[in-house]
């Protein structure tokens, strides 16, 4: 009779075995941490650094620059990067800037589909040329004219028109006061505490900013509308009224104004849009100027060359006349905006990935996305390697340090590596990057098993 041949295990082999049988069963192999399952779900949001401005992230040497306006302050549009400030918190009227609010709303209205550009605006007689206090800047709204959204904005944006800025308020809400809660309300939600307005136009000189707010508030608007800058902006000349937009029954033509500006406008006018640096530095497009005797020559400035962006704002610029004042602003502009492009380049982050993929043990979870806790997309690279900028930016070095895995429970958010870039011995930004999800620690069954994988 043969012999069954008993097999006897110790104690410690036990274990094992089991695992060996588990991961036999389980099926846990490497190619099952090609993706993760949809059991998965993704239970980390990425901060979304909605910070409009942020300190640079690394220090520099003073920029030198030396300008007349008593407030100043420069940023980077991409990422928001403050580079040189002056006097930047000072609360100074923005006068005419306000418009850049005024625009904001309307643009919003346009993106949610309420108003079309080529729609028609009736203009009641609060926003009459005629009816506008005196040394207005004006595009010359008259009675019963027949305007655009499209040529209202063009006024506002090219000629500062006071009268553009009130037919706008009450075609969006009705009324001045309508209008301007909802210009408030933009920066009440931005964290604009310094910024308030009473009217749209800047007229008056109880409405508040500071020099950083307007930038923070100009790198909103220019992100969420780009095409402002190109339609309304960049324009070098506005003529209007036009014969397209006359009143049944007016006759397009030469007017006496010697009496003061009549009810109805049929004479057109051009004029010169007002931000001086318009085809004077190379790559400006915007953005706005303004002026009370509160508030000085007021300018938002920006320039955009080989993709970077740059945006300034000066405030309570000196002169004694428009023709001096006009001369700070290209004099102030030309020296910040020379300089921010003689020293600094964007870089752009194409090279990092979203997500990087890694295996967890002794983990319910097999694998998890460890990610970049914020999406940065650029980096404000000083010129200080190299014989050029070009070169300079080649010498930038990105960095990920990460573990070859993870191990039991992770939370998510929570940081487990990070990413680098460095220019020389320059450390010039760190991205976390932190789990995707949060995982649970395993059975001691699993964990064996893990073990013998590992």
């Amino acid at each position: 009779m043969k012999k069954s041949k008993i097999i006897a295990l110790s104690s410690c082999s036990l274990p094992v075995v089991l695992a060996a049988v588990f991961f036999i069963f389980t099926g846990v192999r490497r190619a099952d941490f090609n993706k993760l399952t949809s059991a998965e779900p993704v239970v980390f949001e990425k901060n979304k650094n909605d910070e409009l401005l942020k300190p640079l992230p690394y220090t520099l040497p003073d920029l030198g620059i030396q300008i007349g306006a008593e407030a100043a302050i420069l940023i980077d549009v991409s990422n928001g990067c403050v580079i040189w400030e002056k006097n930047a918190d000072q609360v100074i009227p923005p006068a005419s800037m306000t418009k850049l609010f005024a625009m904001y709303v309307v643009e919003q209205e346009v993106a949610a589909g309420r108003l079309n550009y080529s729609d028609i605006i009736p203009l009641p007689p609060e926003c009459w040329a005629c009816n506008m206090p005196p040394h207005s800047s004006l595009m010359f709204l008259g009675k019963g004219q027949i305007v655009t959204l499209e040529e209202l904005l063009l006024g506002l944006s090219i000629c500062s028109g006071n009268d553009a800025a009130y037919a706008l308020a009450y075609a969006v809400c009705g009324s001045m006061e309508e209008f301007v809660n909802r210009m408030n309300e933009v920066a009440w939600n931005k964290g604009l505490t310094h910024t308030h307005f009473v009217e749209s136009s800047g007229y008056s000189e109880q409405n508040t900013t500071t020099a950083r707010e307007m930038a923070a508030f100009c790198r909103l608007y220019i992100l969420e509308h780009p095409d402002s800058l190109r339609r309304f902006h960049s324009l070098p000349s506005f003529t209007y009224p036009k014969e397209k937009n006359m009143a049944p029954g007016d006759h397009y033509g030469p007017q006496d104004w010697t009496n003061g500006l009549p009810e109805h406008i049929t004479m057109g006018i051009t004029q010169e849009n007002t931000n001086p640096l318009l085809g004077k530095l190379a790559g400006c497009d915007g953005l706005k100027t303004g002026y009370i005797d509160e508030s000085g020559y007021n300018l938002a400035l920006t320039v955009e060359r080989e993709g970077t962006r740059f945006l300034s704002v000066t405030m309570k610029g000196q002169g004694r006349n428009a023709r001096e004042g006009q001369a700070g602003r290209v004099t102030d502009g030309t020296a910040i905006m020379e300089t921010a492009f003689g020293t600094f380049r964007d870089y752009l982050l194409d090279d990092i990935a979203d997500s990087y993929f890694i295996k967890v043990y002794g983990s319910k979870t097999k694998a998890l996305n460890l990610v970049t806790a914020f999406d940065e997309k650029t980096i404000c690279v000083p010129f200080i390697t190299g014989s050029s900028l070009a070169e300079n930016l080649s010498n930038v070095k990105v960095t990920v340090t990460m573990p070859d895995y993870l191990q039991g429970q992770i939370n998510a958010g929570s940081e487990y590596g990070k990413i680098e870039i460095t220019l020389g011995n320059y450390l010039l930004e760190t991205i976390p990057l932190v789990a995707d999800r949060s995982t649970e620690e395993a059975g001691w069954i699993t964990k064996l098993a893990d073990a013998i994988i590992r």
